[in-house]
């Protein structure tokens, strides 16, 4: 299930985005990022991503596929008041159970509402979710985000989603963070690819991955080295300045 950068076992996850204004540009997602930067501190990591349509069918698909290739899978979007809102469907068809009114969900709802016009027909389906799955609070609208196995199922509204993702912190199985520093050079990264590679290959559990740039009128590139072992990073980054200067390149530790 999940995939190996050394002996140490890495914990991976997937994200499914869910929503035509996605895919239509009407809105620009900022979840990926974040569940990103969470995850790796969870010591898991994020490892693919998929943006579908509010269509039952690509929903399913998307966490029936995903959901056993990964440790972990957690979606964004669709689990508002609306008809469109069709994630808590999709997934519950997807797992072949039934779609129940949670009763503590309930209760959270009617709690809230209490002062701001009552409970409805459509502020009760925020309470729905598939048979046997547990909730995640939402301080911010108490509307909850859900888990049902590893399936975490969230809302779309970044500042939302970051608030379930913070009453998660700590309580998911991960392994080490994954930590990262960077040197720079001005050089076009096609010039020192074999040394990028050949570095990489010397030092087991590191990654270097390269992101060039054009500045001043000239080209350069950052060199992001990542592992879950400090001692071995640094190892890496001291080889690599070594490797550029003995090539007539000077390295710039921590990045242009």
């Amino acid at each position: 299930m999940a995939s190996r950068m050394s002996d140490i076992r890495i914990w991976t996850a997937a994200l499914v985005v869910i929503g035509d204004e996605i895919l239509s540009g009407r809105t620009q997602d900022a979840n990926i990022a974040q569940l990103a930067k969470w995850l790796n501190l969870q010591g898991i990591r994020l490892v693919e991503v998929r943006v579908v349509a509010d269509d039952m069918a690509a929903i399913a698909e998307a966490v029936n596929t995903l959901r056993v290739r990964h440790d972990y899978l957690f979606t964004t979007g669709g689990i508002g008041p609306t008809h469109d809102d069709i994630t808590v469907d999709a997934i519950a068809a997807a797992l072949g159970v039934g779609v129940i009114v949670h009763p503590k969900a309930r209760a959270v709802l009617e709690d809230y509402y209490v002062t701001r016009g009552g409970i409805n027909e459509a502020r009760l389906r925020m309470a729905r979710v598939p048979d046997g799955a547990e909730l995640i609070e939402n301080v911010i609208s108490g509307a909850p985000g859900i888990r049902k196995d590893n399936i975490f199922i969230l809302a779309g509204i970044p500042r939302v989603a970051a608030l379930m993702l913070e009453s998660l912190s700590g309580t998911l199985e991960g392994g080490r963070p994954l930590i990262s520093r960077t040197i720079g050079c001005w050089v076009p990264e096609s010039e020192v690819a074999d040394i990028l590679r050949e570095t990489e290959a010397a030092h087991h559990g590191c990654q270097i991955g390269s992101y060039p740039f054009f500045r001043e009128g000239r080209g350069g590139a950052n060199f992001v080295i990542r592992s879950t072992d400090a001692a071995v990073l640094d190892a890496c980054i001291a080889d690599l300045a070594e490797r550029l200067s003995g090539g007539g390149w000077e390295p710039v530790i921590d990045g242009i």
